[in-house]
């Protein structure tokens, strides 16, 4: 099975172009929010701080996410929406045997979705790698889950 979340890259682009838009309209009527505090600059700060609060918390959600269980290896790959064609500074990649994955579970948050997976390596030892869903949708995320679960079925299985 193969699927990834592509078609929400110009979502957000437009969140992105929206947030822009807001810190120059609130750069304009600045002079309407002098009631927060007699202090132009502290209110300038209170601005400026939620709008990067805003942004970045928009900037660690957007997450591209691609998973492929064609075959014998299974490859998950999360990495960062934007210039991600030209820098790769966020991917993160994780390609592993099927017979390798002893569990994973879904985790919903209120604005973050992450799913973990166990796999074991050679050694025995249980690794643990984290994977940010969040942009997935609903729909994708259930395959994703009913793919995983066949596989955790067939490495519990007893083999004879």
């Amino acid at each position: 099975m193969r699927t990834n979340n592509a078609q929400v890259k110009n979502i957000i682009i437009s969140v992105y172009f929206i947030l822009i838009v807001l810190a120059i309209v609130l750069a304009t009527v600045f002079s309407a929010f002098s009631h927060l505090t007699s202090n132009p600059l502290l209110t300038f700060l209170i601005i400026f701080g939620g709008f990067l609060v805003l942004f970045f918390s928009v900037h660690a959600i957007s997450k591209y996410f691609e998973y492929d269980s064609d075959g014998i290896k299974v490859v998950i790959i999360n990495r960062g929406l934007l210039l991600s064609e030209y820098l790769n500074y966020r991917e993160h990649k994780l390609e592993f045997d099927k017979h390798r994955l002893s569990a994973f579970k879904f985790k919903n948050y209120v604005v973050f979705k992450s799913l973990t997976l166990h796999i074991n390596n050679p050694k025995g030892h249980i690794k643990k790698e984290t994977f940010n869903v969040t942009l997935v949708t609903k729909k994708k995320r259930r395959y994703i889950g009913q793919s995983l679960s066949k596989m955790v079925k067939n490495n519990t299985k007893p083999t004879n």
